[in-house]
């Protein structure tokens, strides 16, 4: 099972304009995009009580897989016109 997630092939297209990754090509990029927006939607629910560490973690929670999407983005991450 761990040898389908240690495979080079991209996960995701490059973005046809601006910066980042497009969407997912492979379904361990759609299952990293389901599983990222069930954290970010968990973490709000989670923490709706408390705006200040929901705001932290939140933030942690949308930016810790981005070196992960930059790997697995076909042609890396750059800015297209």
């Amino acid at each position: 099972m761990l040898h389908l997630f240690l495979d080079e092939r991209p996960w995701f297209r490059p973005k046809r304009r601006g910066y980042g990754a497009g969407l997912p090509i492979a379904w361990q990029g759609w299952a990293l995009l389901a599983v990222h927006a069930a954290l970010i939607g968990g973490t709000a629910l989670l923490l709706r009580d408390r705006p200040v560490l929901l705001t932290g973690a939140a933030v942690f929670v949308a930016l810790a897989p981005m070196p992960l999407y930059r790997a697995r983005t076909e042609g890396g991450w750059r800015w297209r016109w």
